[in-house]
C-alpha cells in the first residue's frame, strides 16, 4: 500500500520560510516523479513543483520560481519543498503527489498517488 505523508506546514509571516517534507512508502521511490501541488480556499488545485526520479530534473510553476526549491533524498524516500520569501498568496493546503517517470508526456495533474496535505498559512 502506497502512502505519502506530508509534514512541515504551519503559520509564518510574509517573507519567512518553511520546509515541507513528504515521506513515501510502498513504491519504488527512485522510479517516481514527485510533485508538490497546492489548493487555496475556493480555488482549484495547482501545480507548484516537480522532480523526476531518474535524473532529478526539476521544474516549477512561474509563481514560485526563484523562491521555492524542490529536492529529494532517495535513500530516505523523501521529497522536500523549501519555500522562501513566502507571500500571503502562497497560503494553501500543500499536497505531495507521485507518478511514474514514464508519465512524462502526461498532464502534470495525472498522478497515481496523493498525500493528505499540509496547511501553509502566510500572514501579512
Amino acid at each position: 500500500q502506497v502512502q505519502l505523508v506530508e509534514s512541515g506546514g504551519g503559520l509564518v509571516q510574509a517573507g519567512g520560510s518553511l520546509r515541507l517534507s513528504c515521506a513515501a512508502s510502498g513504491l519504488t521511490f527512485g522510479a517516481y516523479t514527485m510533485g508538490w501541488f497546492r489548493q487555496a480556499p475556493g480555488k482549484v488545485r495547482e501545480f507548484v513543483a516537480g522532480i523526476t526520479g531518474g535524473d532529478g530534473r526539476t521544474y516549477y510553476a512561474d509563481s514560485v520560481k526563484g523562491r521555492f526549491t524542490i529536492s529529494r533524498d532517495n535513500a530516505k524516500n523523501t521529497v522536500y519543498l523549501q519555500m522562501n520569501s513566502l507571500k500571503p498568496e502562497d497560503t494553501a493546503v500543500y499536497y505531495c503527489a507521485a507518478r511514474p517517470d514514464t508519465y512524462y508526456a502526461r498532464s502534470l495533474y495525472d498522478n497515481d498517488y496523493w498525500g493528505q496535505g499540509t496547511q501553509v498559512t502566510v500572514s501579512s
